[in-house]
């Protein structure tokens, strides 16, 4: 897109850009009315074609080599993993002997895909050692950017603190002036609508930086389609958009770099961050970010290092090419029904991959910080949250071999799949063992098996060489975790946790807890799996960002077969085979204890505990960013000021109104009657009505939210005796 192509920025109307919180509660008491505004600026359209995954990409950079690092990262990656299950898959076959049985090649093929599983998360990390040094461009930029911010019945009090303190960040490091945000909103319940509109009214009033928002009727495409609409409308006006979720932020000095990269390589399609888990209460979200940020440094260079120019996108904090984003990421629906078709679940590996076969890099920059997001809270809202990321993972197996995509680019939609598959994959493998076990203990060898054979075939079984197996698949996994505790002990990183003894008791304690919840995720996505193969669809949910403590009731039922497969498994091996209880006693007590370690590791009192002893802590919790601080703050004052009651407050508080009517469309009125049915039943209801309370009795949700949209609709309201 060429610069001639971009609109002159505009900026947001507002009363008062820095007026304080505190002031402006009293201009209704003043008499002073807010002056109405646009809810967004002039639309500056950019075609956005849904893309056929059959046909020849769009035309875009042509794609380079790969760097000689890259080569070799992947040699290590790739190769290394294929090595190393190559030497398992032929140790596991000696130790079964010449004569192997069916379900011995069963276990034979899982235990083979376990390993190389495993294998290849060790050597990524290992990898990470070539990861690219990256640098920072200091010549001009002067390209305009929107910080889009996604968001779907979430908490408008946390959102608006963070794009309120984003907003003042990008004002001091001199991006105000080419920078302007937007929340775009798929929210469909009216409390949450009038909430969420009152939030980003007063953003505006704090916000020294243009602030828009723009609420659509039609939820299609879900967050895919959400941002599609926004770079379809408005995509005219920026060259680059900071992706964020309705939880996350990032520096503005971390924007600036990544506007900066950008800028400096016309070639570059999108840069992804590794954004740190920040704000956990409880003990399983206080160890879900421990582990990101210890661990996570070291996984990020690795996937950089074998990536290269063919990353991924995580869907958030991120920085993307506009025009790029727009010639080749308009996404189709899937033929189909859900969960295998429909809108795309997973855009964003898909959006990157698009990108990529255009020949637009996509990067993963791993040495920028100043990028955070929120943790889920407990375990139960974990799985709610990966049974939509496990449903849209699997879509991916019908793209993986469309048209023109990167052999990298399939081997992240590989690595997303089975990254959901390992866990029936290892459920399988344990029940084959048991059921070599069982088979060994109820059946009588045959050491003849042929006629007028002279010598007896004995049963051919190595234990040493399956210990030494099991040793080297436990190894892979926690190599990775002390080669990441090794590099945070050689950085601030380990004082600014707690030292390097806290930071070892914390890698004790998170490698027992999660060895403890492993087999609960391992059935709990088995499930999923089979849910979703059986056609059930996930939906679309909010997620849950500040969970509680489940009660005993709701984990018991939720945990009630797990139990019940611990314990019964547990009986069967203490009585026919007590020496398969050696490996396999991490697994059961994981299934055994489930209810109680999903309740407290929901718990923020034994979160509170864990901090004052030193465990599982960050240093953005010993010395929190100023972004982060300035959210909470604003957050908290923002909170206070809005409506908790429903839309009641809508007719009785002229000010509150007036932020509503200033965010509300002034064309509603207009189209075709078919579209408006809401309106017109909202109208006629409200023409009725005695009262506004009798009037909000009349009202369906959806009139509700016709209502919220509808600048006369509102004023009808109001008018209504109280």
């Amino acid at each position: 897109m060429s610069q001639a192509q971009h609109v002159t920025p505009d900026p947001a109307p507002s009363a008062a850009a820095n007026l304080p919180l505190s002031e402006e509660a009293s201009w209704e008491a003043l008499g002073i009315e807010l002056p109405e505004a646009q809810a967004t600026p002039p639309e500056a359209p950019l075609d956005m074609p849904e893309q056929d995954f059959r046909a020849a990409p769009p035309p875009g950079p042509r794609a380079g080599f790969p760097s000689l690092r890259t080569i070799l990262a992947r040699l290590i990656a790739f190769g290394g993993a294929a090595a190393i299950a190559v030497i398992g898959w032929q140790q596991m076959d000696q130790a079964f002997g010449a004569n192997v049985t069916f379900l011995q090649g069963v276990l034979l093929v899982l235990f083979g895909l376990t390993f190389a599983w495993v294998g290849f998360s060790f050597c990524s990390m290992v990898a990470g050692f070539l990861a690219p040094r990256l640098t920072t461009p200091t010549g001009p930029n002067t390209a305009r950017i929107a910080v889009i911010m996604p968001v779907y019945n979430e908490d408008s009090a946390a959102t608006a603190g963070l794009l309120a303190a984003l907003a003042r960040d990008l004002y001091r490091v001199g991006l105000g002036e080419r920078t302007e945000i937007f929340v775009l909103s798929d929210s469909r319940k009216p409390a949450a609508v009038f909430e969420e509109m009152v939030a980003v009214s007063r953003l505006r009033d704090i916000s020294p930086v243009p602030v828009w928002y723009r609420r659509r009727k039609n939820n299609k495409g879900r967050k895919a389609g959400n941002v599609a609409d926004f770079v379809s409308r408005w995509g005219g006006r920026y060259e680059q958009m900071v992706v964020l979720d309705a939880d996350s932020v990032m520096g503005a000095q971390t924007i600036k770099a990544l506007s900066a990269r950008m800028n400096a390589d016309p070639a570059v399609g999108l840069i992804q961050t590794m954004p740190m888990l920040v704000g956990g209460q409880t003990i399983f979200a206080r160890l879900t970010q421990f582990a990101g940020r210890v661990y996570g440094p070291a996984i990020a260079r690795g996937v950089a290092a074998w990536s290269g120019n063919s990353g991924n996108f995580w869907g958030h904090n991120a920085i993307i090419r506009v025009a790029a984003f727009a010639q080749c990421c308009g996404l189709p629906d899937l033929p189909g029904k859900p969960p295998f078709g429909g809108a795309v679940l997973s855009h964003d590996f898909v959006e990157a991959a698009l990108l990529r076969r255009a020949g637009w890099k996509v990067r993963l920059d791993h040495d920028l910080r100043d990028s955070f997001e929120g943790s889920p809270p407990t375990l139960l809202d974990m799985a709610v949250r990966e049974r939509r990321w496990a449903q849209g993972n699997l879509q991916h197996a019908r793209l993986i071999f469309s048209r023109g995509f990167t052999w990298v680019t399939r081997a992240h939609f590989t690595i997303g799949i089975l990254g959901f598959l390992m866990s029936p994959i290892w459920l399988a493998m344990i029940l084959v063992g048991l059921a070599l076990s069982a088979n060994v203990l109820l059946s009588r060898p045959d050491y003849f098996p042929q006629t007028y054979q002279l010598f007896p075939e004995w049963p051919t079984f190595d234990p040493v060489r399956m210990l030494w197996l099991f040793v080297a698949a436990m190894s892979f996994l926690l190599v990775p975790k002390f080669i990441g505790l090794f590099r945070a002990w050689l950085r601030p990183l380990a004082r600014n946790s707690g030292g390097p003894v806290r930071l070892l008791g914390s890698a004790l304690f998170e490698i027992t807890l999660s060895a403890l919840i492993a087999p609960v995720q391992m059935l709990i996505q088995t499930r999923q799996i089979y849910d979703i193969l059986r056609g059930r669809d996930s939906g679309w949910e909010a997620q849950v960002r500040a969970g509680q403590m489940p009660p005993w009731s709701v984990v018991l039922r939720r945990h009630a077969l797990h139990v019940v497969l611990g314990v019964g498994t547990l009986v069967v091996l203490s009585l026919f085979a007590p020496w398969q209880l050696v490996w396999l006693s991490p697994i059961l007590a994981g299934l055994i204890l489930s209810p109680m370690t999903s309740r407290w590791s929901a718990s923020p009192v034994f979160g509170r505990w864990a901090r004052r002893h030193g465990l599982l802590v960050t240093p953005e919790e010993r010395d929190p960013p100023e972004i982060l601080t300035a959210a909470n703050a604003l957050d908290y004052r923002i909170s206070g000021l809005l409506p908790r009651i429903g839309l009641d407050p809508l007719g009785r508080d002229g000010v509150m109104r007036a932020r509503v009517l200033g965010l509300a469309q002034p064309d509603t009125a207009r189209g075709p009657a078919s579209a408006r049915l809401d309106a017109i039943s909202a109208e006629a209801k409200l023409v009725h009505a005695a009262t506004q309370a009798e009037a909000l009795s009349f009202l369906t949700e959806a009139e509700k939210l016709a209502l919220l949209e509808d600048r006369a609709l509102i004023e009808r309201f109001a008018a209504l005796p109280r």
